[in-house]
């Protein structure tokens, strides 16, 4: 007895051309936005990942990955802009739930708590959200060291304050115990404009020779059609 086994799939190359047309396209709209995220506090690049089969399941093979390495970091005068110097992400609560971003735009409210711009709550490595216990009289009272220590400088007791220290968090949503913190600095985007450009390259031809293959098989088809209209 002889067993044969395998895939065997074929379909019309006028599909698989539109399927591939689709595929390229969203990987092309992956590399328009990290372009458009390059000036981005924040932003981390996304990586395309074509999967297996991804020829005969269109756009259902495709994913992307966060690419987690540290972006540009520049030195800003707001004391309450913060940078993560190496891997993680800030803990932030929202209406959504907790969430990570490595935006550390923050700012203080009248009553002593730390938000993001967006005003959503800063998150301790406790997990809860950082208040003040009396509201510093002046931005540049709020220091925070490399280990992600929060203090303030009381007047009243001429004493600096410990508050709390930052969550800082990998993508598993374990603690990071050395996250670099840099007061006074904001991390652009990992983005580099010239590898996507280069890497947006290939697909655009590849787009390109299926957008002809679609035409060609195209024109064949309606001169088919033509003929067998003139012949009957």
């Amino acid at each position: 007895m002889k067993i044969n086994g395998g895939i065997r799939y074929c379909e019309k190359g006028l599909t698989a051309s539109l399927r591939a047309m689709h595929v390229q396209s969203e990987i092309i709209g992956m590399y328009n936005e990290n372009v458009s995220g390059f000036d981005k506090i924040g932003y981390q690049r996304k990586d395309p990942v074509v999967s297996s089969f991804t020829e005969f399941l269109g756009v259902h093979g495709l994913s992307q990955t966060v690419d987690d390495k540290v972006g540009r970091i520049a030195m800003s005068e707001n004391p309450l802009d913060i940078a993560i110097a190496n891997k993680g992400y800030f803990q932030t609560q929202t209406e959504e739930g907790v969430k990570l971003t490595r935006d550390g735009r923050f700012k203080l409210d009248k009553e002593g708590n730390l938000l993001t711009l967006e005003d959503a709550q800063v998150l301790s490595n406790a997990g809860v959200p950082i208040k003040f216990p009396f509201v510093p009289e002046k931005i540049k009272d709020i220091k925070i060291d490399s280990k992600g220590l929060v203090s303030a400088f009381n007047h009243k007791t001429n004493k600096l304050e410990n508050v709390a220290f930052l969550g800082v968090v990998d993508s598993n949503g374990v603690v990071v115990m050395n996250p670099e913190i840099k007061q006074g600095y904001n991390e652009y985007s990992n983005v580099s404009l010239q590898n996507e450009f280069i890497g947006m390259m290939p697909i655009i031809r590849n787009f390109e020779a299926n957008r002809q293959i679609f035409m060609i098989q195209n024109q064949n088809l309606q001169k088919v059609i033509s003929q067998l209209g003139t012949t009957s």
